[in-house]
């Protein structure tokens, strides 16, 4: 089973082409992390984590919801990993995360994927050439990694080495802490209340109030809301004014034309 939460479509994107590749079940686990869902999640096929990075470890609330989650059926586990460029120790630190539930763990991949990280100046994002090279590049990653997990094999990625952990593992939650603050988000006259930024956000820091969003105090900046908003309402301050936030639906037709190139040959 293909598990995943993406927020602007990179991991889903991924999940999905693997799960199509081993024939498997995909399922989102974006409605049991906002339920807290913690019931048995059972396989018979190996199961395979999908899940997006940010500040290089996946998600905060991912990892505590992976924690708590019971896996049943088959022990074999494999990770997949999307990031703008840097996936840091989130390999190592999922397998501990199921080592401890006795699992057996084979190894980590990593998909370089478009950047969707709008509401910050200091990680300016891709042009839509650049955008259109990394979902290529991916692209022609997802039969070799998907061959290895039909064959029970194991993934590899770039090496981590302990001081990069060391360095790494301690500033993740700083910056959680301090930099990912929803009090800057807002919507503009366009908004037209449909609530989809409140059935997306994973933390439920979203609501509807007198049909325009409200956000709350626990953002994990995951880009959910801005990226999908419709009407293209959603802003950050200043930051975002005049940005194009990234969201993996606008470039659906490069996957389209790869295929299609495919077909023709």
């Amino acid at each position: 089973m293909v598990l995943y939460f993406s927020a602007t479509g990179n991991t889903e994107f991924i999940a999905k082409e693997i799960a199509k590749r081993t024939s498997d079940e995909c399922v989102n686990l974006l409605n049991r992390v906002k339920n807290q869902d913690f019931s048995p999640i059972n396989s018979e096929k190996p199961f395979v984590i999908c899940a997006p990075v940010y500040v290089c470890e996946i998600p905060r609330f991912m990892a505590k919801y992976l924690k708590k989650a019971t896996f049943t059926g088959n022990k074999n586990v494999y990770f997949i990993l999307t990031s703008g460029g840097y996936c840091g120790p989130s390999g190592i630190l999922l397998k501990k995360i199921f080592k401890r539930k006795k699992m057996i763990c084979h190894g980590h991949a990593e998909f370089k994927m478009p950047r969707n990280y709008v509401v910050s100046d200091s990680y300016p994002m891709l042009a839509k050439e650049q955008v259109e090279e990394r979902i290529t590049a991916s692209y022609s990653e997802l039969d070799k990694i998907a061959n290895e997990i039909l064959l029970g094999g194991t993934l590899t990625a770039r090496h981590v080495n302990i001081f990069e952990t060391l360095i790494t593992v301690p500033f993740n939650p700083v910056w959680c802490k301090l930099k990912l603050k929803a009090k800057d988000f807002y919507v503009e006259d366009s908004c037209k209340g449909c609530g989809k930024c409140e059935k997306l956000c994973p933390l439920n820091n979203v609501s509807i109030v007198d049909k325009k969003p409200q956000w709350g105090d626990n953002c994990t900046h995951c880009m959910a809301c801005i990226a999908n908003c419709p009407t293209k309402s959603v802003q950050y301050g200043a930051i975002t004014k005049n940005k194009e936030a990234y969201v993996f639906s606008d470039y659906k037709y490069v996957v389209k034309n790869i295929e299609d190139n495919k077909n023709n040959e």
